[in-house]
């Protein structure tokens, strides 16, 4: 975690000094889940403390509880007040029944201790696996991070990839124009054939454009997902490539998932956590026992005061509270459903991440094999193009149209590239292994 923090100040001091800060995709998951690298990661640790704060006030029950305090009063009775009155004796004045003024000092402590309190030890056992839940959820949230950044960064390597390609387009249109001048020049051409070449070159110089812009957006929403200043300067190391994934089966991933998933494991500890809180609710209705002892020092002052104490040991039997028990066990058996409904929603929907995700792959693979081939061929029929209409058997419309299936090819095989990394990810993120399936 410190070498997590280390990176990330040091990708945020390189930002700060305007400095190009070289970026791989694995740089990045690391800057992403640096403790400060991330709003979700942070909010997660949060979500830690507060859990553990709740699980030590669970177990304050079950621990001693000591008070002490010290008063001194100054008291007056009408002893009248209390239904005290004195008889009058014929021939003498009525006895007052004012008392007072007299002090009274107490000092005191007091300890409590649970002997035998199922419903709080059972509490406190929810509230422990509660804990364990949110740091599970913790790994789910990592995990989410991760997918979030690698989708960002292979949308980066997209655009990039877009915008080189973009660049090439430009470069072929500009050759071919200046091939139809020189044919024209020559004699050989028509004043069509360059108006030709120029309408091409002029869609290829926008197509650059509006990749340039893609890019621009692609990497703002890289720096938002590292929670990086906007500003920072980057620059992308790896390159939009194909990489065959190890041959899985179906019922191997399902099982992986099932095993490695953090968000099925942190759901199975929420499960048990409402079952233990719905089993504290019903144990309330059980008896408890406490011990208790107090020892103090009270008299009319400080220095004329005497020990008292107590001890003892209380049976509580719970007979009548309105319902309170009741509800509260009601709504602790609907919450203990709930979490199993939510288990058995998350498992089908584990299922059927797999199952696209599997299905893409294979589409993924099949749609990069075709777009190589698509390439090879349109790059073969654009060079054959460009002899015809230098040996002036062809015409332009000829090379413009190869020209035109030779950028279509391009754009075809970054997309299954994408798609295939992007499918590659899916499983990965399915799997709940995402670390296994990157470049």
């Amino acid at each position: 975690m410190k070498r997590m923090a280390c990176i990330f100040l040091a990708g945020t001091l390189a930002a700060q000094q305007g400095q190009v800060l070289p970026l791989s995709i694995r740089r990045a998951i690391e800057l992403a889940l640096a403790p400060e690298g991330n709003t979700r990661v942070e909010l997660a640790g949060e979500l830690i403390r507060q859990a553990e704060a709740r699980q030590r006030q669970a177990g304050a029950a079950l621990l001693p509880n000591l008070d002490s305090s010290v008063s001194y009063q100054d008291v007056t009775r009408n002893l009248r007040a209390f239904g005290i009155q004195f008889p009058a004796i014929p021939g003498l004045p009525p006895f007052s029944t004012f008392a007072g003024p007299f002090g009274i000092f107490d000092a005191r402590a007091s300890l409590g201790q649970s002997v035998v309190d199922v419903s709080a030890i059972r509490r406190y056992r929810s509230a422990r696996l509660a804990v364990q839940a949110i740091r599970t959820e913790r790994d789910a949230a990592l995990l989410q991070v991760t997918d979030q950044v690698v989708r960002a960064y292979l949308t980066s390597l997209l655009a990039e990839s877009r915008l080189e390609t973009a660049k090439a387009n430009v470069d072929l249109a500009e050759r071919l124009h200046q091939l139809a001048q020189r044919q024209k020049d020559a004699g050989t051409g028509m004043a069509v054939e360059v108006t030709r070449a120029e309408v091409q070159l002029a869609n290829e110089r926008q197509r650059h454009l509006a990749a340039t812009n893609e890019r621009m957006k692609a990497r703002l929403h890289l720096l938002r997902a590292l929670d990086l200043r906007l500003s920072t300067e980057f620059e992308l190391t790896d390159r939009l490539s194909y990489q065959p994934v190890l041959p899985v089966s179906f019922e191997q991933a399902l099982e992986a998932a099932l095993r490695d998933r953090p968000d099925w494991k942190a759901q199975q500890e929420r499960e048990r956590a409402a079952a233990a809180s719905y089993g504290a609710a019903k144990a309330e209705r059980l008896p408890t026992l406490a011990a208790f002892a107090d020892y103090g020092s009270i008299g009319p002052e400080i220095g004329d005061s005497r020990a008292t104490r107590s001890a003892g040991i209380a049976l509580r039997l719970p007979v009548f509270d309105g319902g309170r028990r009741e509800a509260r066990r009601a709504e602790s058996a609907s919450q203990w459903r709930s979490e199993q409904i939510r288990a058995k929603d998350i498992r089908q929907q584990i299922e059927l991440e797999l199952r696209i995700a599997f299905d893409n792959l294979r589409s993924a693979e099949l749609q990069v094999a075709a777009a190589e081939d698509g390439l090879r061929l349109a790059q073969r029929e654009i060079d054959q193009a460009e002899r015809r209409y230098l040996a002036g058997v062809a015409g332009s419309l000829e090379v413009t149209d190869a020209q035109t299936r030779l950028a279509r090819a391009r754009d075809n095989r970054l997309a299954a590239l994408f798609q295939h990394n992007m499918a590659r990810l899916d499983l990965g993120t399915a799997t709940g292994t995402v670390e296994r399936f990157l470049p």
